[in-house]
């Protein structure tokens, strides 16, 4: 370091102790209660989860062929083994649901061949499925095999409709198979060609929204229209060649269980041309009746409580763990102790592994702080609602909240991992028109307060560690600069000394590491020890800083948050127990409106998405109604037909707001692609009905006339079609295990209002198809 006059020297270990320490002192981690080190692995963007995990998992099994004995490995939070159970599930259910298809086909056709060509669509469009989705490139996830499952029902649809109408022809007409196939293309061809753009319709505003909602809905749009495209392509090359080179005269099943069901449908088929009939002569009380259905479904939309996505069960719990300003490491490691021990006894049937690291939480570091990482159990090994990751959540949170001095709040991941912290809402509370930071605090716990008391609200929290004791030092300027000192000097002199500061890198075995300077601990124990500190001045001469400072102790946070560039503090919290995220996302904010003036707020993390998920709502399902009925009015070339086809939606619509209400929902990103979907189906079983009516009336025929006879026609296919997806979707309704809650909330929405749009449409399409033809053109010479 320094040479003197008389040849000697003065080296670095004569005035430092040099060491090789670790970065940071302030954390320590356990894993099940024994020492351990942890390492956050992060992906790049754009990189594929399960991918990048497997590639690590290979390259630590290699590390830990060489480790020394006594030392293990383990994945405490792995949110990728939830990825891919999601997807071994809903890959099982994309078999369950053609299995299903399958079978309602045959019940209704009865016939090996004719069911095999339907069946023979599912495969050729799922394949060109993937190569679609290859070409976005889109890989296949949880989202995109949604998609899929929610496909097949609508896939085989044209297929059917293709393959019924056909046997009809050759059963009432006695026709050859390929002259039968050649009549029905011309019959059904055109609203083949309506169905798919109608449903394409559907889905296409979808891909053009943003945010992470769009990143959902995208996937789910091009998957859905690839799929319907392709179906209706093979529905008008591929079924047709099979249907002519397949298909037989064979006689209906008299006897056996097929031919009971046969019985049993012509009884249907009978009652159902009588109550039609009934219905166009009744039709100011069926109208009556229609805007009663209207008022209901309003009323059930708009009570339906609302949500961004449902709480998945991931498989993995956080516990925070916050102690008094000032309190000490091991105070925070007893603390640490009790929770290990609760997860490995109280919930040792449900605990994989419990990881713990001390000095760090979401809230700040400090030796008050720290968290917990617990890894559960497989699904299949924690049955029933008692034993899911909220569950225990809930459980923990109650258990642990009585340990002294300690505040505890244990929750769940983020359904969409990186917005937020956890599945809660995430509040920010900012200051405005010049309110200082303690008046900021007082307001924050005012809310605090009011929240907490709030039925719709749990679990709400600052989102900050308390404040901490802190070492003020005072610097007499004057003083300072009389001493030839100057305030940068003084500053990076206390900075090294009680803080520490960074020198520069050096090369060890290999690796780049850091170099630190920092006083001794014996020298910066105590406030005196400032004393012992000295400035260099700018005549070479050394100035203690007693000389010119003096010291304080003084209460104040850890860190300063801004906000948008505003002084900020984060609010946590949760919905309770019966009440939607949306409904305390709407209590939060009239809590906060109720705040003295000085403070504004925001949301954040998937708050902020949720909230602008719900505005985007009503707006996608106006575009998505409004450019099937352009579609349809430039297809037929007609304002009558689309009028009479989008007056179907709302029976749809009404079967899935029940749905939700029954199974105790939420109108999320979920629940909104049901409804889309129900959208889609209303509108497909209206066009089968009302382009034969129009065909009908075409011939001659009446309008009344037109539309029995269109409406018993298409009766068959209808309700085959209808069961066949919801064939489709009936294993997402009642899915359990890792993503189920999505798959229910899909499934739900779409069951009901499928149901609906299906026995209520059957009743309402011809009158509505004879109403509206009234009202927009007058009535041919009839031919009874």
């Amino acid at each position: 370091m320094k040479s003197k006059s008389d040849g000697s020297v003065v080296r670095l270990s004569d005035v430092a102790r040099v060491e090789m320490g670790s970065e940071d002192y302030t954390a320590s981690a356990n894993l099940n209660g024994h020492p351990g080190a942890g390492i956050a692995v992060m992906m790049a963007p754009g990189a594929n989860a399960l991918d990048t995990a497997t590639r690590v998992k290979d390259k630590i099994a290699e590390y830990q062929r060489q480790m020394p004995q006594g030392y293990d490995i383990a994945y405490p939070k792995d949110s990728t083994e939830f990825i891919k159970i999601s997807v071994e599930d809903v890959i099982q259910t994309l078999f369950e649901a053609i299995a299903l298809v399958v079978c309602v086909m045959y019940l209704f056709l009865q016939n090996f061949r004719a069911t095999l060509i339907p069946a023979v669509a599912v495969p050729v469009v799922l394949l060109g499925t993937f190569g679609v989705l290859a070409l976005f490139g889109y890989s296949i996830n949880t989202l995109t095999l949604f998609a899929m499952v929610l496909a097949i029902g609508l896939l085989v649809d044209d297929a059917i409709v293709v393959v019924e109408n056909v046997e009809r022809i050759m059963r009432d007409e006695g026709l050859p198979a390929r002259e039968a196939t050649e009549k029905s293309m011309g019959e059904i061809s055109g609203a083949l060609i309506a169905i798919a753009l109608v449903l394409s319709a559907v889905f296409l505003p979808m891909a053009f929204f943003g945010g992470s909602t769009g990143v959902i809905y995208r996937q789910f749009s091009v998957t859905i229209i690839s799929a319907m495209m392709l179906s209706v392509v093979v529905a008008l090359t591929l079924t047709p060649a099979l249907c002519g080179a397949l298909l037989s005269h064979s006689k209906p099943h008299t006897k056996g269980f097929f031919g009971a069901f046969n019985r049993l449908w012509g009884r249907t088929e009978q009652g159902y041309q009588r109550r039609v009939l009934g219905g166009l002569r009744r039709s100011a009380m069926m109208m009556g009746a229609f805007a009663l259905i209207c008022a209901v479904m309003a009323l059930a939309m708009w009570k339906l409580p609302g949500s961004f996505l449902p709480a998945e069960d991931q498989g993995e719990i956080m516990v925070q763990y916050t102690l008094p300003a000032g309190a000490t490491a091991v105070r925070t490691a007893e603390v640490r102790r009790q929770v290990t021990d609760w997860f490995l006894t109280k919930e040792k049937a449900n605990t994989n592994v419990i990881f713990t690291v001390d000095g760090f939480s979401f809230s700040g570091s400090g030796q008050n702080a720290g968290m917990a990482f617990v890894s559960l159990k497989n699904w299949s090994q924690r049955k029933g609602a008692a034993n899911t990751a909220q569950a225990i959540a809930l459980r923990a949170t109650k258990e642990l909240g009585s340990i002294r001095d300690a505040s505890l709040f244990a929750m769940t991941p983020p359904s969409v991992d990186g917005l937020g912290q956890s599945n809660g809402f995430t509040f920010e509370l900012m200051a405005s028109g010049g309110t200082d930071r303690d008046s900021l605090m007082k307001m924050r716990s005012q809310l605090l307060a009011a929240a907490n008391q709030s039925p719709q609200l749990q679990s709400v929290r600052a989102n900050d560690l308390p404040q901490m004791p802190q070492l003020q030092v005072d610097i007499d300027n004057n003083k300072a600069v009389a001493l030839g000192l100057s305030l940068s000097d003084v500053t990076a002199t206390l900075s090294s000394a009680w803080g520490g500061t960074y020198v520069n890198d050096f090369i060890d075995r290999g690796r780049v590491k850091k170099v630190y300077i920092q006083g001794d601990s014996d020298s910066r124990a105590v406030p005196a020890d400032l004393g012992k500190w000295f400035v260099r001045g700018s005549d070479d001469g050394m100035t203690p800083f007693s000389a010119f400072a003096t010291t304080r102790w003084q209460y104040g946070p850890e860190s300063l948050v801004r906000y948008n560039g505003s002084a900020a503090f984060e609010i946590q919290g949760e919905n309770a127990a019966g009440s939607s995220s949306g409904a305390a996302l709407d209590k939060m904010e009239a809590l906060a409106n109720s705040l003295p003036a000085g403070t504004t707020w925001a949301w954040s993390g998937m708050s902020l998405q949720e909230k602008l998920a719900s505005g985007q709502a009503m707006s996608l399902y106006a575009i998505s109604i409004l450019v099937v009925f352009l579609c349809l009015a430039a297809l037929y070339e007609s304002w009558s037909v689309p009028f009479s086809v989008i007056m179907v939606i709302p029976l749809g619509l009404l079967g899935a707001a029940l749905a939700a209400w029954l199974r105790d929902l939420n109108n999320d990103v979920y629940f909104q692609v049901a409804l889309l979907t129900t959208i889609g189906l209303s509108s497909k079983n209206a066009i089968l009905i009302v382009e034969f009516a129009e065909s009908a009336v075409d011939e001659g025929y009446s309008l009344s006339r037109a539309a029995i006879r269109a409406a018993q026609t298409r009766l068959r296919p209808i309700v085959m079609t209808s069961l066949a997806f919801i064939a489709g979707v009936l294993p997402l309704a009642v899915a359990t295990g890792a993503g189920a809650n999505s798959r229910v909330a899909i499934g739900s929405g779409i069951i009901g209002g499928t149901l609906t749009a299906t026995l209520l449409a059957v009743f309402f399409v011809p009158l509505f198809f004879v109403l509206v033809k009234r009202f927009f053109t007058r009535q041919r010479p009839s031919q009874e």
